[in-house]
């Protein structure tokens, strides 16, 4: 370390005294006379070279953007992804034109105000007008694309349609569950972080008959084409966040604050194979948050089908009550009748709704016995 030390101080004492000698040489020539004709050649020189340098950076810009093309995404497969586009492009062609603009203005500057004998420079303070104009424009430009942006933003985190399918997605280290409503009353039950565990990973709450035929995955995400989405989005953990590339979908997973987002795909999975020219093509849900060491992980399929499969497939599905009777514990007495058709007919007894239940039955038991004696 200390090597490093002193051959770190010995390079900037180097470069400390090349400066100050290139100081004192130009000290040096800004007290005397200076050769028109070498000053003439040097302005022409460098001026010709900003000219060349703003030529071959556009065409840098140019070749590069050509390039980067084919790794662009293809058109958006929901509504509000289309405009999101638009708005995108939209926004980077202002700025391109901007850019382009006041560069080749400043390079071309360079070169036809280069020094020439005789020539002074015009005393020009300034130009009321001119200010006026080159901060009004930008100022207006720049309220046309945030109110444009404000208002696509709204339309997305506006209350959902009546008839929106709603799903839950939920992250955790490291991989997403997707909880769907049952076949039977299509309505997501409610959920309780505390009875989170082994067996209920989403927390589920059972004392809320809606979640009798509700379903998870951790695999797999459908959806049906052309119908508004509802994605509630929860984390268990960390921050993730939900990226659906191809919809243009992207929504933070914040631990403790459910958040959500609104959208409609209308291509299918199998429309987009067709489109993109790839057999394998599949719609992905990715986390864009580093959410720690497995973060790579967070990935599940999303599959865009038309709504008669989306309902078989969601026929096929078991309730999680039916995967994990082991739940029944924890539906209210009340509650149990509704839940039995969800439970195999070979899972084990409930336990004992309470002691006084108990007591009675040893009681009447203790009653038969006596009597039969």
């Amino acid at each position: 370390m200390v090597y490093i030390v002193v051959l770190l101080s010995v390079i900037f004492l180097g470069l400390a005294a090349v400066v100050v000698s290139r100081m004192a040489a130009v000290v040096k020539s800004a007290s005397g006379p200076a050769e028109e004709g070498h000053i003439g050649m040097s302005n022409r020189i460098n001026g010709a070279l900003f000219i060349v340098f703003f030529v071959l950076g556009v065409i840098g810009f140019v070749v590069s953007f050509l390039y980067a093309k084919q790794y662009f995404l293809p058109e958006a497969a929901s509504p509000h992804g289309r405009h999101t586009d638009f708005l995108f492009w939209l926004s980077m062609g202002i700025i391109t034109a901007a850019f382009l603009v006041t560069n080749a203005l400043l390079f071309v500057f360079a070169w036809l105000y280069q020094h020439k004998e005789g020539r002074k420079a015009a005393y020009y303070p300034e130009n009321h007008k001119l200010e006026l104009i080159w901060t009004v424009i930008p100022a207006v430009v720049m309220a046309v694309l945030v109110f444009t942006g404000w208002r696509a933003w709204r339309d997305i985190m506006a209350e959902a349609p009546e008839n929106a399918q709603v799903f839950e997605i939920v992250g955790k280290q490291f991989n997403w569950i997707a909880r769907y409503p049952g076949v039977d009353n299509n309505k997501l039950g409610s959920f309780n972080y505390k009875l989170i565990d082994n067996n209920n990973e989403t927390g589920i709450d059972y004392t809320d008959e809606a979640s009798f035929d509700d379903f998870t995955s951790t695999s797999e995400l459908h959806i049906p084409v052309n119908k508004p989405i509802l994605l509630k989005i929860r984390a268990r953990d960390v921050l993730h966040s939900v990226f659906i590339p191809h919809l243009r979908v992207k929504m933070d997973a914040v631990p403790g604050m459910p958040t959500r987002f609104q959208f409609t795909a209308d291509k299918t999975t199998d429309e987009m194979r067709n489109i993109t020219g790839n057999p394998n093509f599949g719609y992905e849900i990715a986390c864009t948050e580093v959410c720690g060491q497995g973060h790579f992980s967070m990935r599940i399929r999303l599959i865009v089908e038309d709504e008669a499969s989306w309902l078989a497939w969601c026929r096929e599905q078991k309730p999680l009550l039916t995967a994990t009777p082991e739940l029944a514990a924890r539906i209210p007495a009340n509650l149990k009748a509704k839940a039995a058709k969800y439970l195999p007919t070979d899972a084990p007894a409930a336990a004992p709704a309470d002691s006084s239940t108990v007591s009675t039955k040893q009681s009447g038991e203790a009653v038969a016995s006596v009597m039969l004696h």
